[in-house]
Parts: C-alpha cells; sequence; structure tokens
C-alpha cells in the first residue's frame, strides 16, 4: 500500500490557517476563478499535486516555506516554519548549538 502523502493535510491546515477559502487561495496564486476550487479540492483530497512552481507560489501565499508541506508530523513542521522565519545567521547559530549539544542536553527540545 503506498504511503499517503502529507501534502494535502498540510497545505488544507495551512489555508485554514490563512482564514482563506480554496477559491481564495487559486485566485491569489494566479489560478482562474472557474477553476480554483475544483483544482485546489484535488490538491487538499490529494487526487493531484502542483507542480513546484505552483506550490512555491501557494507557500508564499500562505507563508510558509514548501519543506512544510512534506513533514511528517505536526512538531516538525511547526519547526520548519519557526526556523524558515529565522536570520541565515539565527539558523547557524541554531544548527550550531544543536550539532554541539550532547545527548542527555538535547532531552529539552523534545516536547
Amino acid at each position: 500500500m503506498p504511503i499517503q502523502s502529507p501534502f494535502p493535510i498540510r497545505l488544507k491546515e495551512a489555508r485554514l490557517n490563512k482564514g482563506l477559502t480554496q477559491v481564495q487561495l487559486g485566485v491569489r496564486i494566479g489560478m482562474d476563478e472557474n477553476s480554483a476550487s475544483a483544482r485546489m479540492n484535488q490538491y487538499e483530497k490529494g487526487k493531484h499535486a502542483p507542480d513546484y512552481d505552483t506550490m512555491k507560489r501557494m507557500a508564499d501565499e500562505l507563508g510558509v516555506p514548501v519543506a512544510y508541506f512534506y513533514c511528517e508530523s505536526s512538531v516538525d513542521a511547526e519547526l520548519v516554519k519557526v526556523i524558515s522565519h529565522l536570520s541565515d545567521d539565527e539558523k547557524v547559530a541554531m544548527l550550531e548549538r544543536l550539532l554541539n549539544a550532547k545527548p542527555e542536553s538535547n532531552a529539552q527540545f523534545i516536547l
């Protein structure tokens, strides 16, 4: 049995968090108003997947990185969102702290 992509769940979640309908999101990323609802519905049902350009436009409109759509857990998805808003210097500093942390101190990062 094929593994279900997390994309449909994450897309719907991000869209609802922004308070947008399927039509509104579709139109905002350049879809025709007459087909936006049907296309977005297909994406959210997992029947079709958008190409990268469309996915990037959706991510930008929803304020999330493209990687967010593929996170398997909610915790990973939230981490990706938070990290995407950091500056490059902050990301490097965080990465260095995580890589240099002792295994027993990593427990503080577990939710």
